[in-house]
């Protein structure tokens, strides 16, 4: 219980530094308006039509009905539209602190009518796995986007994609100073352009590090191109890029971008 309890408080102790709004260049520290949600995000890699098969039924008969048990989510599953490593799928679970995500695992093994319904993908043999890899990250979110928001669209069950980007820094400080223009402004922006913002998270244990990733919804892949088209020339992100402190030097050093689909399990 001790070591739990160090391992919550030291990673909101380090998320703290990154939630600073611009109010604490002047020493004040602004306080989230909200309680943060913590997210994990797993990759499972697949290599195979009869993992794709598996691992989809096993997110909708098994995983997702568990994790809402726990009182989880929503959850979102989805699947890599392109990319050289597909297929992929991701799986996006919030929480409202550390602990809940970090025992999930012993709290499914508890479960009964999971452990019934998971057999065929938890005890997959070694001569035909249920996947190639799982990689997991831990997020908190922003203090100017607290808690995750599914697009109207998935009350409607309509068509829906989802851009997932990742941001690494190429210092801690530069890191600090893009989640502070997140912060800042850019959330609305990409309202104003269109998009509709689910979450932003600041990796706090994960790969890639110093690095956040947000996501985004649209309606359909023809609005991609035409909605950021209005970001980039949305008059407040021109004045907001164009400030000194996030445009003397990249604070950003590489990008990388996933388009996204709904499994037919996902709760966003």
């Amino acid at each position: 219980m001790q070591r739990r309890n160090f391992l919550t408080a030291s990673l909101a102790a380090s998320a703290l530094a990154l939630t600073h709004e611009p109010a604490a260049q002047a020493g004040t520290v602004a306080q989230p308006a909200a309680p943060l949600e913590y997210y994990q995000i797993r990759r499972y890699q697949l290599h195979s039509s009869p993992q794709t098969a598996l691992t989809q039924s096993y997110f909708a008969d098994a995983l997702i009905p568990a994790l809402t048990r726990l009182g989880l989510g929503p959850i979102g599953a989805f699947q890599a539209d392109f990319g050289t490593q597909s297929p992929a799928y991701y799986l996006l679970i919030p929480a409202g602190s550390v602990e809940a995500l970090a025992q999930i695992t012993l709290r499914l093994a508890g479960d009964p009518a999971f452990l019934k319904a998971a057999d065929p993908f938890w005890n997959a043999p070694a001569t035909a796995p249920s996947f190639d890899r799982v990689e997991t990250s831990l997020l908190q979110a922003f203090s100017g986007w607290p808690r995750l928001t599914p697009p109207p669209a998935t009350a409607a069950k309509s068509k829906r994609i989802f851009q997932m980007r990742t941001y690494e820094s190429p210092s801690e400080q530069a890191h600090i100073r893009k989640v502070e223009m997140f912060n800042s402004g850019e959330f609305a922006c990409f309202q104003a352009a269109g998009f509709h913002p689910v979450f932003f998270g600041d990796t706090l244990i994960g790969s890639r590090m110093p690095c956040l990733t947000y996501m985004l919804s649209l309606a359909s892949l023809d609005e991609y191109n035409a909605r950021w088209d209005a970001f980039r020339n949305h008059p407040d992100w021109k004045k907001l890029s164009a400030n000194p402190r996030y445009s003397y030097e990249p604070i950003v050093s590489n990008i990388t971008n996933l388009l996204l689909s709904p499994l037919p399990s996902s709760q966003i």
